[in-house]
């Protein structure tokens, strides 16, 4: 029998009664209740992209959900390689004029000869994430094949879960990140007493070889250092440690380990910790850390820790529902819909991608933390993929995309605690290698805020990283509307823009102000190289800086001047051009077609019309067809990042049934791992965050002064709805439809305003107060209040 959309889960599971044996060996059981919030699976994972990611904000873990053995691989934000540095080069100021005056007369490649030689950081390469290592836990007795076996990841109560039957009992085990304890919290019990018994070791992959051992009889300790690297000496010491707290059976210390045997329930509680205070401080004490932590948490019963953490992560989780509808498939493991989502429809499969996204930015990017890193803060090396640093000409912010507009604002603290500490060493990167006031941060950074260009100039010479960081500076804010907050932070944007200030130079083509040098993110325009002057995601990225600046100059009655200074310059950016073929320009001059790559995984000139608003279907018609132009070109098939900004961008440019197309596409399994991860490949976390914030863009869009409702739905949701979201100036928004139309729309003012709510060519001003809620219908041709 064929299920429609809108079928019940629950009668789908009561359809799809009965288990049978998968080609694992492992016994099925029957599925678990079909959830718009649940991953499982029907065997333990093999590989690390097929583990389940919990997380404290601080602390990460990968549960595979093995049965004779399990496997914690653990992270701590703060590990990282190497120690306080400053890499801002001296030669750099010395070569800039002649880089600039090569740029202008057109000699590319020696212009980026140049750069290589005498304007890179010193050193050229920034410091890795590294992995603390695994947690091993053995079950003598367990060798046998289970029965009834599932594992799985609850959303909403932020817990990893595996069960299985055997010998005549069935086990549980949970794993947990608790955010207010500070902790990654596991459980081992069964249904008959004396039936846990375990083994815990500790396996690290660091060259610094950090060792174990066991401290006052329950607890196992592992102790060590990070590791050297870029000719930047190791100065991070760190502990983790587990505390065996056990009801019933024998508790024995071994070499390197400790033993339980005959226990009934048997608690782990894991803190880690390093001696990192500050990017420019490597001296606190982890052990003292860890003791303190475990100390406070060692005494609180289970139930309570498990409460409190749910309490905690649903007040964060639960803001927003969503549902675009169900299908038969829903009831299937997870990895099973993945590897069948290009062939089948499963609308429910992207609801739940939708809301792993905002799973995984509460467990990964919490306040006190550090921000949500290449990997999030799961990594399993001691030199990830690209060093599973902060890649900022992208990565890092299309991490923090869906946070405000899916109710996590919390999250984004971590994002802006690190544009403070970078308004620091950025200022030395200024001042040094650009004789500039102001900060300065380029295309990647650290855990020791690392600012001056690295890599290479082809790829590190971009200097307006810390001006797109500022956007979410000011997006804190217009979400939010919260002044004081915007005192706190303007004197970041004012820094960033200083920097514009003084190194903008007139482009002696055009007499416009441009930046010089720099590049086009990571793409070579065919003529040399990809130095360039004045790239055209330069240009905007610096207009959306300065026009923040003078909004926050009004609001907060400050830098009168400044502001004024501001606006003169922004009036003589370049800017944006259509080129012969009808694209929007990426450079200067009309090169788009020469590229080396037409099909480029970034699309950096069109950041005008996402994340920015400042290219729009309704306001800039002629250069929203040029952005057509230039995605039609580049193509959908890309990296699992790079499809996720596409699904963004044809949201913003209304095509719902491509922006759904893209979709699948990032949902399918060259794009997405088994445990639901972006697959770069290798994995990428911000292609999880993209994909959830292009979903909320086809619903639901706050730009322009105006909120859109279902700007891009696609065809294949005709009905469903999508609830807490949040619209800038501080209004909640829910948004339910029906046979491809709009039902209701309810508006929840945080703060009093007047917004434009617009529906297809219907539209209507509303004046709500603190508190009030306003619910729309669409009817008649207009909105109208309900």
């Amino acid at each position: 029998m064929a299920l429609t959309r809108r079928t019940t889960l629950a009668r789908a599971v009561a359809l799809a009664a009965g288990a049978s044996t998968g080609g694992s060996g492992l016994a099925r059981a029957a599925a678990p209740k079909a959830s718009p919030t649940r991953l499982w699976y029907r065997q333990p994972a093999q590989a690390w992209v097929e583990a389940l990611p919990i997380g404290s904000g601080r602390m990460g873990a990968m549960v595979f959900g093995g049965v004779a053995a399990e496997r914690l691989a653990l992270n701590e934000d703060t590990l990282w390689a190497g120690g306080p540095y400053d890499p801002a080069n001296p030669e750099a100021l010395k070569a800039l004029p002649e880089i600039r005056a090569l740029i202008d007369a057109g000699d590319y490649a020696k212009a980026t000869e140049v750069a290589d030689a005498r304007f890179m950081g010193a050193p050229k390469r920034q410091m890795s994430y590294q992995t603390i290592g695994d947690l091993n836990l053995v079950f003598p007795g367990l060798d046998g094949a289970p029965v009834d076996y599932v594992r799985e990841l609850d959303l909403d109560g932020a817990i990893a879960t595996t069960r299985f039957a055997a010998g005549g009992v069935r086990h549980r085990r949970e794993v947990l990140g608790s955010y207010p304890d500070r902790v990654i919290a596991v459980r081992l019990s069964a249904d008959k007493a004396k039936a846990v018994s375990v083994d815990l070791s500790f396996a690290s992959p660091l060259k610094s070889k950090p060792a174990s051992r066991v401290e006052g009889g329950d607890t196992l300790v592992l102790a060590g250092t990070n590791e050297a690297q870029n000719g930047v000496a190791a100065a991070l010491a760190f502990e983790c440690r587990v505390q065996v707290i056990r009801k019933g059976g024998t508790l024995t210390a071994r070499q390197g380990g400790l033993s339980v045997a005959g226990a009934d329930e048997i608690v782990l509680l894991i803190a880690a910790a390093t001696s990192y205070r500050r990017f420019d401080d490597a001296g606190g004490d982890p052990a003292a850390i860890n003791r303190a932590v475990l100390a406070k948490v060692g005494v609180k019963p289970w139930r309570a820790l498990l409460a409190d953490h749910q309490a905690d992560h649903r007040a964060l989780f639960r803001r927003v529902e969503v549902d675009f509808g169900t299908t038969r498939a829903a009831l299937e493991p997870t990895d099973e819909r993945i590897k069948a989502s290009q062939t089948r429809d499963d609308p429910a499969l992207a609801a739940l991608y939708y809301q792993y996204g905002r799973y995984l930015l509460i467990a990964c990017s919490r306040p006190g933390g550090q921000p949500a890193n290449l990997q999030g803060i799961w990594n399993d090396k001691t030199f990830p993929p690209w060093g599973g640093k902060y890649t900022i000409n992208i990565n890092t912010e299309m991490n923090y995309w869906p946070a405000e507009p899916t109710g996590l604002a919390e999250c984004v603290a971590p994002l802006i605690a690190m544009v403070r500490d970078l308004s620091v060493t950025g200022a030395r990167t200024a001042q040094v290698m650009y004789g500039a006031r102001g900060w300065v941060v380029h295309h990647n950074t650290d855990l020791w805020r690392a600012s001056a260009p690295i890599d290479g100039a082809k790829f590190g010479v971009w200097p307006t990283g810390g001006a797109w960081l500022c956007k979410h500076l000011w997006d804190h804010y217009d979400y939010g509307r919260d002044r004081a907050y915007l005192t706190e932070v303007y004197p970041l944007m004012r820094g960033a823009a200083l920097f514009f200030l003084d190194v903008l130079v007139v482009d002696p083509k055009s007499g416009k102000l441009v930046t010089n040098p720099s590049i086009s993110p990571e793409n070579n325009h065919g003529h040399g190289s990809s130095l360039v002057a004045g790239p055209t995601m330069d240009q905007a990225i610096i207009r959306d800086l300065f026009s923040h600046c003078i909004q926050a100059c009004a609001i907060l009655g400050v830098d009168g001047e400044l502001s004024a200074q501001l606006a003169a310059a922004r009036e003589r950016l370049a800017p944006y051009r259509i080129g012969k073929d009808g694209q929007l320009q990426e450079w200067q001059d009309d090169w788009d077609a020469d590229a080396n790559d037409i099909h480029h995984r970034h699309v950096s000139h069109l950041y005008g019309v996402f994340p920015s608003d400042q290219i729009a279907i309704d306001t800039t018609p002629a250069l929203a067809q040029a952005a057509k132009v230039s995605l039609n070109t580049r193509g959908d098939i890309s990296t699992g990042w790079a499809v996720a900004w596409r699904l963004n961008l044809w949201s913003r440019l209304g095509d719902g049934d491509r922006a759904h197309k893209i979709l699948s596409l990032l949902l399918g399994p060259e794009r997405t791992y088994p445990n639901m991860f972006d697959a770069h490949p290798p994995f990428q976390i911000d292609g999880n965050f993209g994909g959830t914030s292009g979903m909320t863009e086809m619903i639901l869009q706050s730009r322009n002064g105006q909120i859109v409702l279902l700007p891009a739905l696609p065809s294949a949701w005709p009905t469903g709805r999508l609830t807490g979201l949040k619209a800038r100036g501080a209004v909640g928004v829910d948004v339910t439809w029906a046979r491809g139309r709009l039902e209701t729309a309810t508006l929840t003012a945080a703060a009093d305003g007047r917004h434009h709510v617009r529906y297809g060519v219907a539209a209507i001003d509303l004046d709500i107060k603190k508190g009030q809620r306003v619910r729309l219908t669409a009817r008649d041709g207009g909105l109208r209040r309900a």
